[in-house]
Parts: C-alpha cells; sequence; structure tokens
C-alpha cells in the first residue's frame, strides 16, 4: 500500500515559464545544423529589408507609423502658444486703432458739423502724415459714407519692448516644403470655387457694413502671400454721432517665424522619431515574422515533401524554444507535435510487424494442422486436429477483434467529448457487478471507497474499461479461497484506484513488460484465449487522461524484495 501512494513527478509536474526577457532582433535563431537546407537558402536569400516578402513586418511599420502620425499631429493642433500671440496681437491692434481714433476725435469741432471728405473741420490728410506707424502697417480713414479719405503706409521701425519685433529669422526647410505644398492645392480648389481675393480697402468695407459700427472690431486674416494679418476698425465719434471709421492692416510676422520656427523643430522630431520608429519596427518584426517563417516554411517543405513523395528524411522544425516569448513556446508545440506525429508513425510500423507476427503464429498452427488433417486417417486424430483448427480459429478470431478495438483508440479518444463523473460511482457499479462473477469462483471481492464522491473530468466509458480489464485479469489469476480488493483514495490534486489480488502475483522480469502490446504471460492450460492486448489498451487509456497506471507485488515487508508475493496490485494515479 505505501508504494501504491508514491505516484509519479510526472502528476504534479508543472511547465515553467520565462516571462521576465525582453528579445529584440534575431537573437534567438535556431542554429543552421537544426533546420533543412532549403530553410538555410531561404534565410540567406531573406534581409533585415525584405519587406516585399514581409506582409507582418509591413503591417507592424504601417501600425507605429500612424501612431506616430497621430502623435505629431495632435502636438501641431493642440498647440496653444500661437493662439497666445494671436490674442496679444490682436490686442495690441485694436489698441493702436482705438489711439489712432481719439486722435482723430480730439481735432474734431464740438458743435460745428464735420466732413472728412472735404475737410470741413479736420485735415484728414494732415492728421495721417503726422501719426507715427510701425513698419509695414497701413492706415485707411473712411467718411460717414464709407468712402476712403485718407491713407497712410508706416515705416518707423519697431520699438524695443513693445512686443513688435520680430524673433530672428532661420531656415525652416520642412515647413517651407509643407506651407508651399498647402498653399498650391489650397490656391487650386480657390480657383475652382471662383474666390476673388479681396483687397484691403474691400475686406473693412464689409467690415463696417456687416459689423456694429459703434464698436472697435478686430478680425484675423491672411494675405495671398500667406501672411498673418491683423484688422482692426474703430469709429471716429463726434459726440454720439459716428463720422468716419479708422481701419488699421498690422502684420503679424513675428507670429508667422516663431510659429513656424517651433513648428519646423516638432518636424525635425517627427523626422528622428519616424526613422528611429522604422529602424525598431525593423528589428521588431526580424524577432517576430523572421521566427516565423521560419516555421511556416519548415512545415510547407513537409507539404511538398509529402506531395512529391520523392524526397526522404524527417522534417526538422526550427529550434526556438530558447526564446522566452510564445514563439518559442510555438516552436515547442510545433517540434513536440511532429515528433508525436514521427513517434505514432513509428508506433504503427511496429504495431503492424507485430500483427503480422501474432497473426503468423495460429496462421501456421492452422496449416500445420489442415496439412495432417489430410494425412491422419484415425478418427480420435482427425477429432483432436479439428479442435486444434477450432481453437485456433476462435484465437484469430479474439486477435482480428482486439487488434481492431486497439486500432480505433486513438481516434475515438480524440473524438469523444469528456464529461464530469463521479469516480466512486463508476468503480461501485463496476464492482458490483463483476463481483458476482469472482463469488461464484469462490473469491472474496471485497471494495474500499470514500464516503465522499470523486469528481473527475474524462470518458467515462473508456475509464470503465480500464478498471473492468484490470478486475477481470484479478479474477482470473485467483482461485478458490482468494482474495480482490479495490479501493481508492484521493490525494491532493489526484486519486489513486488499486485493484490488487491475493493471487500468484507477476514475475519479476514480466513488470516491465506486461503494458506492452500482445505480451501475456499466463498458464499453459490458457494460452490463447487472451490477446495480450487488454493491459497496452488499458495504458493508452490512462495516460490520454493524464494518469499513470502501474503494477507492483505485494510483498510481506519492503525489506525484503526476494520474498515470495502475496499477490498483485494495479495502481491507476488520474489528475483532478
Amino acid at each position: 500500500m505505501a508504494l501504491a501512494e508514491r505516484l509519479p513527478d510526472d502528476m504534479s509536474r508543472a511547465e515553467d515559464r520565462r516571462e521576465d526577457d525582453v528579445v529584440l532582433g534575431d537573437d534567438w535563431v535556431a542554429p543552421d545544423a537544426t533546420v533543412e537546407k532549403e530553410l538555410r537558402e531561404s534565410r540567406a536569400r531573406r534581409g533585415l529589408f525584405s519587406l516585399n516578402r514581409s506582409p507582418l513586418t509591413r503591417k507592424i511599420i504601417t501600425f507605429n507609423l500612424i501612431t506616430l502620425n497621430v502623435l505629431v499631429a495632435g502636438i501641431l493642433f493642440l498647440n496653444s502658444s500661437r493662439d497666445t500671440l494671436a490674442i496679444q496681437r490682436a490686442n495690441a491692434a485694436q489698441s493702436e486703432a482705438e489711439l489712432i481714433a481719439d486722435v482723430f476725435e480730439a481735432q474734431l469741432p464740438r458743435a460745428a458739423p464735420v466732413n472728412m471728405a472735404t475737410g470741413d473741420g479736420i485735415d484728414v490728410a494732415a492728421t495721417v502724415e503726422g501719426l507715427d506707424l510701425r513698419d509695414g502697417t497701413r492706415l485707411l480713414v473712411f467718411d460717414s459714407q464709407v468712402f476712403l479719405v485718407g491713407e497712410a503706409t508706416g515705416d518707423a521701425p519697431a520699438q524695443a519692448g513693445t512686443g513688435a519685433g520680430q524673433p530672428a529669422e532661420q531656415p525652416t526647410v520642412i515647413s517651407d516644403f509643407l506651407a508651399a505644398i498647402w498653399q498650391s492645392v489650397s490656391g487650386v480648389f480657390s480657383m475652382l470655387a471662383g474666390d476673388e481675393p479681396l483687397g484691403a480697402e474691400d475686406r473693412l468695407r464689409r467690415l463696417i457694413e456687416a459689423g456694429d459700427p459703434n464698436a472697435t472690431q478686430v478680425v484675423q486674416s491672411s494675405a495671398q502671400s500667406g501672411e498673418t494679418l491683423f484688422t482692426a476698425l474703430s469709429p471716429i465719434r463726434q459726440g454720439a454721432a459716428v463720422v468716419g471709421w479708422v481701419g488699421v492692416i498690422s502684420p503679424a510676422a513675428e507670429i508667422d517665424i516663431a510659429v513656424r520656427l517651433e513648428r519646423e523643430r516638432v518636424l525635425q522630431v517627427f523626422v528622428i522619431a519616424t526613422l528611429v520608429s522604422i529602424g525598431l519596427s525593423l528589428v521588431l518584426a526580424s524577432t517576430i515574422a523572421h521566427p516565423i517563417s521560419d516555421l511556416a516554411e519548415a512545415a510547407e517543405l513537409g507539404r511538398e515533401r509529402n506531395r512529391s513523395r520523392g524526397a526522404t528524411g524527417r522534417i526538422r522544425i526550427p529550434d526556438l524554444t530558447a526564446r522566452p516569448d510564445e514563439i518559442g513556446r510555438l516552436s515547442g508545440a510545433l517540434r513536440g507535435m511532429v515528433a508525436a506525429l514521427y513517434d505514432r508513425i513509428d508506433g504503427n510500423e511496429q504495431f503492424a510487424a507485430d500483427v503480422a507476427h501474432e497473426i503468423k503464429n495460429p496462421l501456421a498452427s492452422l496449416r500445420s494442422a489442415v496439412g495432417s488433417l489430410r494425412m491422419v486417417k484415425k478418427e480420435e486424430h482427425r477429432e483432436k486436429l479439428l479442435d486444434v483448427i477450432e481453437h485456433d480459429v476462435r484465437r484469430l478470431d479474439r486477435l482480428v477483434s482486439d487488434i481492431s478495438n486497439a486500432s480505433r483508440l486513438d481516434s475515438e479518444l480524440v473524438k469523444e467529448e469528456e464529461q464530469e463523473f463521479n469516480l466512486l460511482e463508476m468503480i461501485d457499479n463496476l464492482a458490483q457487478f463483476l463481483g458476482v462473477d469472482a463469488k461464484r469462483k469462490g473469491i472474496e471481492f471485497i471494495t474500499d471507497l470514500p464516503p465522499r464522491p470523486i469528481m473527475i473530468h474524462g470518458l467515462e466509458a473508456r475509464l470503465a474499461q480500464v478498471f473492468v480489464n484490470l478486475i477481470t485479469n484479478a479474477v482470473s489469476f485467483c482461485e478458490d479461497g482468494d482474495a480482490i480488493r479495490v479501493w481508492a483514495r484521493r490525494r491532493e490534486n489526484r486519486v489513486l484506484v488499486v485493484v490488487e489480488d491475493t493471487g500468484p502475483g507477476i514475475p519479476d522480469q514480466s513488470l516491465t513488460k506486461i503494458f506492452k502490446r500482445f505480451y501475456s504471460h499466463r498458464p499453459e492450460t490458457d494460452f490463447g484465449n487472451n490477446s495480450g492486448l487488454g493491459l497496452a489498451i488499458s495504458k493508452q487509456i490512462v495516460e490520454a487522461h493524464g494518469g499513470v497506471i502501474w503494477a507492483e507485488n505485494i510483498r510481506p515487508t519492503e525489506a525484503d524484495v526476494t520474498s515470495e508475493p502475496l499477490g498483485a496490485r494495479f495502481v491507476v494515479g488520474l489528475p483532478l
């Protein structure tokens, strides 16, 4: 019983996963010695920049660049420095227009009528000439009938500390290039729309007609050259009456230069980030796309070889299991699948050879018996030969049936759906049914099952087949007066089910062979009544459920392994 509860480590072994490393580039590549010649040639043709043959590489680069473009566009769009400068410049233009309007109002008579067009009450030309306008600033004066009565353009340099000084001009290649493209595109659309550019005088007239004549107005616009302009319009009042308007058009080159310089720096960083992103994307793609390409090409080589059937040798999947990521897991899984496939092929070949060998024995006996039957003349000899023939035919029928069941077992284990069921209830039902045959032979049948149910996930019918084989084997080896005990225990994450008997036990040399196909150790009187596949099928079913099965002898003391066995014990361990 002590041996029965020592389950191998395979039941509780957990696969270690390395998740703390980061792999860049082709640091983890299968050695050339472990891959096919065709795959090595494909690697030689493939370079780091093989974008035309790697859709995954193109997708990685595209998605990274899209993210970077969205980020840069957001920075350019959400930048508030231009808005701050524009507000300051608009306030300055408004103050300048109101100040000039105050100059005109100070010269107006208080009660006499004023006509700015004829010069009655005020000399517009002299007043305009006396104003000191900043360089580039344009002044337009309108009378009450919205006629232009005075105009001047400033040529005085900007004063330090006024905020009107322009920053030093620096080259902005990228911004100028993009601005030229934008102006060309917008110019084409403007021509298609038929929009005619308005002059300064027309813009001010529209502003006077559309706006509040008693309020100062400031608008921002762009010249044909793309330069930013701030237009301020302020009324000239004589008392409560509006006798004219002062329009000031002020260029904001300093804002354009500052914004262009800032945009140029952002775009320069964007270009550098784009190059870095492409480089890192290529490295990342080589880490992902190239190994996956190697695995796909290795699988495709195997498919082509199967189609042509001209090449020989086994297909070798690249060994990338050293990679601590999903590609390493994929490589290990594919290698395991290929290894399992070849093991299955080898097993089928060995199974076919064993079947041929096992079938030859009864066929040889039949051939000999039929040949002898033609020569013997005594009736008693003929009866013995007929008995031999009948026995061999039954043996062949049993052998073919067991072989058919064994050959279908793999596919049936894959197709059948696993379900949760009570293992103890199933064992108890089998024990009640099979215990009847044991008691007929004078064998004591004992069951020792826990009171609480043990639920497992698996194929109930297949596991029932395992315990039927074990119990019927125990019954067949026991005689009158022997005993069979079936017991189960739960051990942490597994359950042990044991079938033990007080029969002759198992020879030591057979302990490692009894689970092999077609191996049978039975008395000569029972020769030919068993195919030797029962325990092999049981082992296959248990292992398909992730469990283990083994056999051992029951001895009076564990210290003396040479003592005569008191019986045999079969142990089945299943995971919960």
